[in-house]
């Protein structure tokens, strides 16, 4: 269990690592997008698409699962022994398709700050504003509230029959 902790955490860098090389340049995806491709069905100088980056998830599982099965072959071939087993490869596969997309979250969310930037020092600046205004309101509307209950407090009350005195006059008691 310890090794396959290990091999996960790894794997989640190993995609994070991957996910940021192919947003850099997708050189490799290309030369196979000219290969197997006819010229009308290459794909344009402009279009950043790489085997992982701006990928939908069924299509990067197929490519990491390739990546990785080719991987255990050859580490069968240069090594006899047998590491690589079925729960490693599916921590493999896993760590890298969440590392993807933990870096995707990170360059997105990055992306949105750069942007926001600007805008955000006003609306902060702004707040700040509207903070002080309401507080300021705040103060006004607690003086005026206490002038008020100064005011009832002042008029003196009018001495007036007990309930006992109005049933004797009315003849009830």
């Amino acid at each position: 269990m310890g090794l396959e902790l290990i091999i996960f955490i790894a794997a989640i860098f190993f995609g994070a690592f991957l996910y940021w090389r192919e947003s850099r340049g997708n050189g490799l995806y290309r030369f196979f997008n000219k290969v197997f491709n006819s010229k009308a069905l290459q794909m344009k100088p402009t279009d950043k698409k790489g085997f992982v980056y701006k990928q939908t998830f069924l299509v990067r599982l197929i490519f990491i699962g390739f990546l990785f099965l080719i991987g255990i072959v050859i580490t069968r071939f240069l090594i006899p022994i047998d590491i690589a087993t079925i729960s490693i490869f599916a921590s493999m596969i896993v760590g890298t398709l969440a590392g993807t997309y933990l870096a995707n979250f990170v360059f997105k969310s990055g992306e949105v700050i750069e942007e926001k930037s600007d805008s955000l020092e006003d609306i902060v600046h702004d707040t700040i504003e509207k903070g002080k205004d309401f507080i300021e309101d705040l103060k006004t509307k607690d003086a005026e509230v206490v002038e008020e209950e100064k005011e009832i407090k002042e008029t003196p009350k009018v001495e007036e029959k007990s309930a006992r005195e109005r049933l004797k006059d009315k003849g009830l008691l």
